[in-house]
């Protein structure tokens, strides 16, 4: 019995590996999958290919039991391994779903928990037919045998032989081995013959790429190949081969190859031996041997290190992991940041990171970069080397360690946690110091603190006026603590705008003029109206904690003056208007991807405002106009501090409250007391403008849809959600999120309206979003 076992076993393993050999005949078989073929997770889960290699169907997300992905994958190997997955980025399916080829000729998955089918491979033309062809491609027939659609086109991590990567195409790794979700990085075949991997960031450019075939001009409409001996090379549009990346193997009967870039951003070349038992795949060719070359690897505010070839990310000094466990996830402060005052300077030596300054010291020493991020309540970090300090806000991205740079990383961090505010940092760990060396640093320290003290105690009593005037430094203004922002004379004002001669804005707090200052940074000057009639010194006051306001997402205050009646703030210039201005001109319209990035960007500086500022700011006016957008199309809120500042009688609508018609909030009107989710309703108005690209009431169009939000809601209760972006291509899932998040903004009810940072995870899909009610449904109730 145990003898005919054993040639049982081995009679099966045999015909597996002599019917997966991808021979020349093999690869013309191809199984027949008709129309109303279904598969389910559980029994039949798949179609395989002739030889049992390949299977097109359900399989098993990793760790997580009942959940499953559709995708191609090694069926006929012990080691199961997926070449390709359907909808990668949407969540797994479960055990009661059901995929279908359904009688309109499309492969489709059946939701137990949708009405609405989702689409796995479908062509503008009906497919008679399907099979799971031995080469691994998946493909879809019309009723003459002709190929509609196939996976080889539509390649997500993975090259197989006889596949090719051809020009604009992108391959994209998982986030992790055990999530198909798109990572962090891509390798795309562009247009001008070059093979490049880039951080996958939007938009990416030259600056984010670490690796490149450097193949630039040599040919046209160049594609990667992969052939059936592990030959990866490059050929042009006549098939010349213009460049090897590997050199290829010997034919050998019963190994396969199969190309992937990694959830670590390194594209491997990989070879499996069918014939030999206990076979695993093996590592033929790579990128790169350095795990720390692809940008991005580490999260924000984190660095790539090599421990042993393994790469590590620590965090800066004063921040901890976001995500536990997830050692790439980045890191945040281990702190509140609200106060300019208070702060040391940790040291982080032969760190390099992507170079986002917006101020340039030259000419200068470690000391005097030091001390200048110290005195700049905008500055967070300083990169400094060869005598270049470079001011950065956070977050810092793109960090890795590299001994052979001479860069060193100032960073700025909470007095409070750092007992030695000048030691470098190291990512070995700091060192036990001996309790004499303690004793007599802290004697020291003490001595010089006193000396300093009475030395410029009237130093600064005398020339604190002049001082915080203007900074030597190429000219340009700069900041510190007590009395950022910058205090203008009326004089200096006037020349700065050339007599308020260009105005570029106006509203109901007042109106605003375009400057330059002297170093020719622009600015916007703002004369404010109805301000409250307080002193100097309770305005100074005010100034101060909206100055203390540094977010990337606000408009940054630079100054005020107080020598005229109308009170005058100094804003920095921001170059692309305002969001009114892009969103409802057709003709400056941003598309999907960037609107989706806008309303995040306005989400994160409200919730800035209302739980990470020195004081609580209730904004009012959440409002396109209100919204300015930076060079980069950046957006960053504007008027935050004027919610302090003006009469409770400043008011653009019809009630005499606060804020602009059509995105008040229905508690104004209800004489109920105005909390933060006062803006959270305003926001969800403004999400509803940013995804259906129209303003929140207009009154030329059809009756039904006057009023935005009520359009949406009927549009969302009917299931036909592509109407509000008309012909615009959409991911559809996020379209339903987004939309979702908006109605939840905008209950009449305060209390049921989400917080901002609720409302951030689920813009940014970390978080489910339950269905929403009517937004009128609690007033209609009572």
């Amino acid at each position: 019995m145990q003898r005919f076992h054993f040639l049982f076993k081995h009679s099966i393993i045999f015909f597996i590996l002599s019917s997966g050999c991808l021979t020349a005949t093999a690869k013309q078989r191809r199984s027949n999958i008709s129309i109303g073929s279904s598969l389910s997770p559980i029994g039949n889960s798949s179609w395989r290919s002739p030889s049992g290699l390949y299977a097109f169907g359900f399989y098993p997300q990793s760790n997580v039991s009942g959940r499953y992905y559709v995708g191609v994958f090694l069926a006929g190997i012990p080691e199961k391994t997926v070449v390709w997955t359907a909808n990668r980025d949407d969540p797994p399916v479960s055990t009661n779903d059901t995929l279908l080829f359904n009688s309109e000729g499309s492969i489709v998955l059946r939701s137990s928990q949708q009405s609405q089918d989702s689409l796995i491979a479908d062509d503008s033309q009906s497919a008679s037919s399907a099979s799971m062809l031995d080469s691994g491609n998946f493909v879809l027939y019309d009723s003459n045998g002709k190929t509609l659609w196939q996976t080889f086109e539509h390649p997500t991590d993975t090259l197989l032989p006889n596949q090719r990567l051809s020009v604009g195409t992108k391959l994209f790794p998982g986030i992790s081995e055990t999530n198909p979700s798109t990572g962090k990085f891509l390798l795309i075949m562009q247009g001008d013959g070059n093979l490049v991997q880039y951080a996958n960031i939007n938009p990416y450019g030259t600056q984010h790429a670490y690796w490149a075939s450097n193949t630039y001009n040599k040919g046209d409409n160049v594609s990667l190949n992969l052939d059936e001996n592990g030959h990866l090379f490059l050929m042009n549009t006549t098939g010349v081969n213009i460049f090897n990346l590997t050199g290829g193997e010997n034919p050998t009967k019963g190994m396969i190859y199969l190309m992937k870039i990694d959830s670590d951003g390194i594209f491997r070349l990989y070879s499996y031996n069918l014939r030999r038992q206990n076979s695993t795949w093996q590592v033929v060719w790579e990128s790169t041997s350095d795990r720390c070359d692809p940008i991005g690897f580490c999260g924000f505010n984190s660095f790539c290190v090599l421990n042993d070839q393994i790469p590590d990310c620590p965090c800066l000094p004063g921040f901890v992991q976001i995500s536990q466990g997830n050692f790439t996830s980045g890191c945040e402060r281990n702190y509140t940041a609200e106060i300019c005052g208070n702060k040391a300077i940790r040291e982080l030596k032969n760190t390099k990171w992507e170079d986002v300054s917006y101020y340039v010291l030259s000419e200068t020493t470690e000391e005097k970069c030091k001390q200048a991020c110290l005195e700049d309540c905008n500055c967070e970090a300083a990169l400094f080397k060869e005598e270049e300090c470079k001011m950065q806000r956070l977050p810092l991205r793109f960090g890795r360690r590299n001994l052979r740079d001479s860069s060193i990383a100032f960073v700025k961090v909470d007095d409070a946690t750092s007992s030695s505010p000048q030691a470098p940092f190291s990512v070995e760990g700091n060192k036990k110091e001996l309790w004499k060396d303690i004793v007599i640093i802290c004697l020291f320290v003490a001595v010089v603190i006193l000396i300093s003290a009475v030395t410029f105690g009237i130093f600064i009593y005398r020339y604190h006026v002049g001082s915080y005037r203007r900074i030597p430094g190429n000219g340009s203004a700069r900041y510190c603590e007590d009395i950022a922002p910058l205090s203008f004379s009326y004089a200096e004002l006037e020349k700065m705008t050339d007599g308020f001669k260009e105005e570029v804005g106006r509203g109901s707090s007042g109106t605003v003029y375009k400057g330059a200052m002297i170093n020719g940074q622009l600015v916007a000057v703002k004369r404010l109206e109805k301000v409250l009639a307080e002193g100097e010194r309770e305005f100074q006051t005010e100034m101060k904690v909206i100055g203390r306001t540094h977010h990337r997402n606000l408009v940054r205050l630079l100054g005020y003056s107080l020598e005229v009646s109308k009170k005058i703030l100094v804003y920095e210039y921001m170059s692309n208007g305002s969001l009114a201005d892009i969103l409802f001109n057709p003709e400056k319209q941003p598309n999907w991807v960037e609107r989706m990035g806008i309303a995040r960007d306005i989400a994160r500086g409200i919730l800035y405002l209302h739980d990470e500022c020195e004081t609580q700011i209730i904004h009012c006016d959440i409002k396109p106009q209100n919204i300015l957008m930076d060079e980069n199309r950046c957006a960053k809120i504007s008027d935050f501090g004027l919610a302090k500042l003006m009469k409770p009688d400043q008011t653009r609508t019809f009630t005499g409250i606060r804020g602009t018609r059509g995105y008040v909030a229905p508690e104004w009107h209800r004489n109920l007391p105005i909390t933060v989710k006062a803006d959270v309703y305003s926001f969800g108005v403004v999400l509803l403008e940013i995804i259906c690209r129209r303003r929140c009431l207009d009154p030329n169009l059809p009756d039904d849809q006057v009023i935005l939000e009520e359009w949406v809601y009927q549009c969302f209760e009917n299931g036909n959600l592509s109407q509000l972006v008309e012909d615009e291509e959409v991911d559809e899932k996020q379209l339903e999120r987004m939309i979702k998040v908006a109605l939840w903004c905008i209950l009449d009810e305060p209390s049921l309206r989400p917080s901002m940072k609720k409302v951030l995870l689920m813009l940014e899909g970390t978080v489910e979003i339950p269905i929403p009610p009517n937004p009128t449904s609690f007033l209609s109730a009572i």
